[in-house]
């Protein structure tokens, strides 16, 4: 994630379908633009007007009230995170984005099929992780009668689906309804891509994140939450320029599971950080006291995976199970090469 989504230097790119999808096509319309698609219930132009106030009508006087008001609604309750489905971030999973799976931006290749999916499960993955749309994308949810059937394949085969999106925070209000389109997609998680700097000011930057995200969770209370921020070993130490005052206190109670982008594959040697052990448990145990939270669910993410070795996930899994992390995965699945998958399905999960 760290120098590929969304094409920018520092965004995430969590990189055919053999037919295209049996979707009726108002629920694809609803998936590109649901403001197109006029909700069930709606009542006809034409109602008639009632003709005498409804019994519970508020009076029409305006002096005092002659008795107390009732009190306000209680707000909808918290659900806790313990009751969300986090399993999907459990054992090994596979990341696929835009440029990987889509007509709009696929490129370098062959685009990730149906059939690649059905690889993926042979492989041992558990979860697919796969980005919905992009911010310059046509479409809230970008060609829905591809995606639908990559998503349809992997629950087929016994996997989870986690949508993920990058949201560029220019545009609060926009990231929010792609979010929201995104998040109603037959997946069991949503995980929002934290890296990009198209804001200048990281003071604004951060506050739009923080009211973005707690917008999401107020609107989905009951929907697990992943967030895939830089890791801070990068914020920290590497380059403490690039987001100073990252906000992790005030967002750890707004996402259920934290996915660092650990990707000791961009570090130099002479940083020390080249050693995947090294970075990804020092990312761990600087993520989890940020937050303020020693036992914050995890899911880590190594390397670009043609530039990670299986001695490099072989010093990820020596970081990440002793420290209770509940999966791991490498950034991405077309560039994972097959000496890897041995190694890698040490990540699986027994209990799923």
């Amino acid at each position: 994630m760290v120098v590929a989504c969304g094409g920018g230097s520092e965004e995430l790119v969590l990189q055919r379908v053999d037919g295209p999808a049996q979707v009726a096509a108002p629920v694809l319309e609803s998936l590109v633009n649901p403001a197109t698609v006029p909700p069930a219930t709606a009542p006809p132009a034409t109602a008639p007007a009632a003709t005498t106030p409804p019994a519970t009508a508020p009076p029409t006087t305006v002096g005092p009230p002659t008795t107390a008001p009732p009190p306000p609604p209680a707000p909808a309750p918290v659900v806790a995170a313990s009751a969300r489905a986090l399993d999907v971030y459990s054992g090994l999973g596979a990341w696929i984005d835009v440029y990987d799976w889509s007509l709009t931006f696929g490129k370098d290749g062959r685009l990730v099929e149906v059939g690649d999916i059905d690889r993926m499960a042979d492989l041992g993955v558990q979860t697919l992780y796969v980005q919905a749309s992009k911010w310059d994308a046509p479409t809230h949810v970008l060609e829905p009668e591809r995606l639908l059937p990559l998503i349809e394949r992997a629950r087929g085969r016994g996997m989870g689906v986690v949508a993920w999106y990058l949201p560029t925070l220019e545009d609060p209000a926009f990231d929010l309804a792609r979010l929201l389109t995104i998040a109603d997609l037959p997946v069991d998680s949503l995980a929002v891509d934290i890296e990009s700097l198209k804001v200048a000011d990281h003071a604004e930057r951060s506050r739009r994140l923080l009211a973005l995200s707690a917008e999401l969770r107020t609107a989905r209370p009951d929907l697990a939450l992943g967030a895939i921020p830089y890791p801070p070993v990068l914020l920290e130490v590497v380059n403490p320029n690039l987001w100073p005052g990252f906000p992790w206190a005030d967002l750890a109670p707004l996402y259920d599971v934290w996915l660092p982008m650990s990707y000791q594959s961009d570090r130099k040697e002479s940083s020390g950080y080249r050693d995947a052990e090294r970075y990804t448990g020092e990312s761990i145990d600087r993520m989890r006291a940020n937050l303020g939270r020693p036992d914050a669910p995890v899911h880590t993410i190594g390397g670009i995976a043609n530039r990670t070795s299986p001695a490099d996930v072989e010093g990820m899994l020596r970081a990440a199970v002793p420290r209770g992390v509940l999966g791991g995965s490498l950034y991405d699945y077309r560039t994972t090469t097959d000496d890897l998958w041995p190694v890698l399905q040490a990540f699986r999960a027994a209990s799923r």
